[in-house]
């Protein structure tokens, strides 16, 4: 599987264990709520800056995010 769907699926599969929403997620990162789906499905190349915008809403560290 591709890393980019490999990345989505890690962050979709945090964010529904926490219960939040897209939205909320985006609004935890300070990421806009458009780019998550984005993300989500693999479609986005996203920054190591991205990376740990995202890490820090869903508090786990950038590496678990990586896996």
């Amino acid at each position: 599987m591709d890393v980019k769907k490999r990345f989505g699926n890690k962050i979709k599969q945090l964010r529904l264990d926490r219960g939040i929403s897209q939205e909320k997620l985006a609004e935890l990162s300070g990421i806009d709520r458009t780019y998550i789906p984005g993300i989500e499905k693999g479609e986005r190349n996203v920054s190591i800056i991205v990376v740990e915008k995202l890490s820090i809403a869903l508090r786990v560290q950038m590496s678990d995010l990586l896996e």
